[in-house]
């Protein structure tokens, strides 16, 4: 386990020094992290310093981006508010982004608003295949 645990690590650093803007921790934002960085290689957008209140990206036209990332079927949402734009991913096993949902975060807001219960822990989570349906 201890030499398992060093990989990691050294991965983490590597990930750390490639890409400065990002903690890359392995308590949860590892995954989060990740998907911010290959959403910026793929899409126009800046990321914005790790952590910003509500967003993680700029569009080069000016919009604000909340980046959601997944290895798994679903993905949150804010129950707090409504991104200006939505984009969710999910990152395969062979390290590509599969776009899950790319657009007004104002579509999933108006979608969730036949749910009663209000999630405590402030995220709605909505599985990959209602957000497609969505798109």
């Amino acid at each position: 386990m201890k030499e398992s645990i060093a990989q990691l690590l050294a991965v983490v650093d590597t990930l750390r020094k490639e890409y400065p803007t990002r903690r890359f921790t392995l308590d949860g934002r590892l995954v989060g992290d990740i998907g911010e960085v290959l959403c910026a290689e793929v899409y126009d957008i800046t990321l914005l310093p790790a952590l910003s209140h509500q967003y993680d990206a700029r569009t080069s036209d000016g919009r604000m981006v909340q980046i959601k990332t997944t290895m798994q079927k679903s993905l949150n949402f804010p129950a707090d508010h409504s991104p200006d734009y939505y984009l969710g991913v999910k990152i395969l096993s062979d390290g590509t982004v599969q776009e899950v949902f790319n657009g007004p975060g104002e579509v999933i807001h108006n979608a969730l608003q036949q749910r009663k219960a209000h999630p405590k822990n402030n995220l709605h989570s909505l599985s990959i295949r209602k957000l497609e349906e969505l798109q």
